[in-house]
């Protein structure tokens, strides 16, 4: 078999189809448990009338208003999104570490690797995150009185309702500061795999405690850095912003722009942070259990394959 050959089914292997099922399989785990937190950070982002408080006070709020259950509210819409976007995201990462093996490991390539599969994720999955940001906040009680209420059924009838009333473009609404933000990943693994090789030297195994400190220092140095373009994403997500009606790339940045701006105008520049305190401790706490639940995945399925894999790559 020639090189070219063993290569191509290198890249189709069990191995990276191991690593993009646990990291999907991971990613659900961590979000089902800190669910909560995200329904918190979320309604701070879109709902500007409403106070920043602590996220334990948001969450009793909401479910003296709502009640418990709303806590949970698109849960299911969701871990599906998330399941797709983090199986494609591991699966390329892997992918393209299989391709870029030459040489040293080095916290550029990882940065690299990272903005490409971030570039693929988004552009394949950010159809499911509007429709599920919209379910989210269906039937949610804003302070703000100008956001209108939306009526799906569900997950296939929000696509077609969206399609029919708005188009198709909307379906790609945030795509740019999605764009823009797989930086955040990106940051993030490369933080992550530059620790574990460091924890891992000299052949040092690496112990579940260290891999959820190294995924949440990971994760809260990327969600600190992107978090204002991340509340511009999720008021473009939800769909109550219309913008000034024209589309392609000077659009979108218009409205980016826009967006900021007018934050910083309402709240002053603090208000780009509204909802952080959800945000990292959401994100934080998730990434860092996502990892644990990875590593453990992909470790016991590599030893029941017989591929001898330590916790460094």
């Amino acid at each position: 078999m020639s090189d070219n050959g063993g290569s191509a089914i290198g890249l189709l292997s069990y191995e990276t189809l191991v690593h993009a099922v646990a990291g999907a399989l991971g990613s659900v785990t961590a979000m089902s448990v800190f669910f909560p937190l995200d329904t918190a950070r979320l309604r701070l982002q879109v709902d500007e009338n409403r106070k920043s408080k602590s996220t334990p006070i948001i969450l009793a709020e909401i479910s003296k208003e709502e009640g418990l259950l709303s806590l949970y509210r698109g849960w299911f819409p969701v871990i599906s999104s998330l399941c797709c976007s983090n199986f494609v995201y591991f699966y390329t990462f892997n992918t393209l570490k299989k391709l870029m093996v030459s040489g040293k490991p080095k916290p550029s390539k990882d940065l690299l690797m990272g903005i490409i599969s971030g570039a693929v994720n988004v552009v394949l999955t950010t159809p499911m995150w509007v429709v599920n940001t919209r379910l989210k906040l269906q039937g949610a009680k804003f302070r703000n009185e100008d956001i209108q209420q939306t009526h799906y059924k569900g997950i296939l009838d929000a696509f077609s309702q969206i399609i029919a009333h708005e188009g198709v473009g909307t379906l790609w609404n945030s795509m740019l500061p999605s764009l823009v933000l797989v930086f955040n990943p990106a940051v993030q693994f490369m933080f992550y795999e530059a620790m574990k090789r460091k924890a891992g030297r000299g052949g040092k195994k690496i112990s579940s405690a260290e891999i959820f400190l190294i995924g949440a220092v990971a994760k809260a140095i990327a969600t600190t850095a992107t978090y204002p373009l991340q509340t511009v994403q999720a008021i473009l997500r939800f769909g109550q912003y219309k913008g000034d009606g024209k589309g392609g790339v000077l659009g979108s940045l218009r409205n980016v722009a826009y967006l900021l701006m007018d934050r910083i105008k309402r709240h002053g520049m603090l208000g780009l942070y509204k909802g952080l305190e959800a945000k990292l401790l959401q994100t934080v706490l998730t990434a860092a259990l996502m990892f644990v639940v990875y590593e453990k995945i992909t470790a016991a399925t590599f030893k029941v394959m017989g591929i001898n894999k330590k916790l460094k790559h």
